[in-house]
């Protein structure tokens, strides 16, 4: 069965996203999926920005839990903290995240190791897409995983910047 998992996305890689200017970082026709191993008890926490397609993305993402419910915590390294987003659950790992001054914005957890070590998360309009870890360094393979993930649901890989 594994095998049979590397075979497409092998093939899919072959075929590299064509993303329109000013549309995001990813292929708009490219199909798009929300992992179905998602599981939020299991995402909370900490993690380490270790790919971006934005250079504004944070060095640090944690699920947390607010006095407004479930939320998404954008911070730098130094501590800096962005206002938090709430986030509302629209599907198994959807979210649909607004600020306190009406800023919204999609975010679905499109892959997650089974340990919950590697996640990636983006949305359909590819305005962003991260790689997350739990640590800042090792884990290659999964990241080499995520990588694929990314291409696989239609990013253009080209404007991936990797951190540490």
């Amino acid at each position: 069965m594994r095998s049979i998992w590397l075979a497409l996305l092998v093939v899919a890689g072959c075929a590299a996203p064509v993303v329109k200017e000013g549309q995001g970082f990813r292929d708009p026709d490219a199909l798009i999926g929300a992992t179905s191993r998602y599981d939020a008890d299991r995402f909370k926490g900490q993690w380490v920005m270790r790919g971006a397609f934005a250079l504004d993305a944070p060095d640090r993402v944690a699920l947390v839990d607010s006095t407004g419910g479930p939320a998404f915590q954008l911070c730098t390294d130094a501590g800096d903290c962005e206002v938090l987003w709430l986030a509302t659950a629209t599907g198994q790992g959807r979210y649909a995240l607004t600020r306190p001054n009406g800023a919204s914005r999609e975010l679905w957890v499109l892959w997650v190791d089974e340990g919950f070590r590697t996640a990636v998360v983006g949305n359909p309009a590819g305005d962003f897409g991260w790689i997350l870890d739990r640590t800042p360094t090792g884990g290659g393979d999964r990241i080499k995983a995520a990588q694929e993930i990314l291409d696989f649901n239609g990013y253009d890989l080209g404007q991936l910047r990797m951190r540490k």
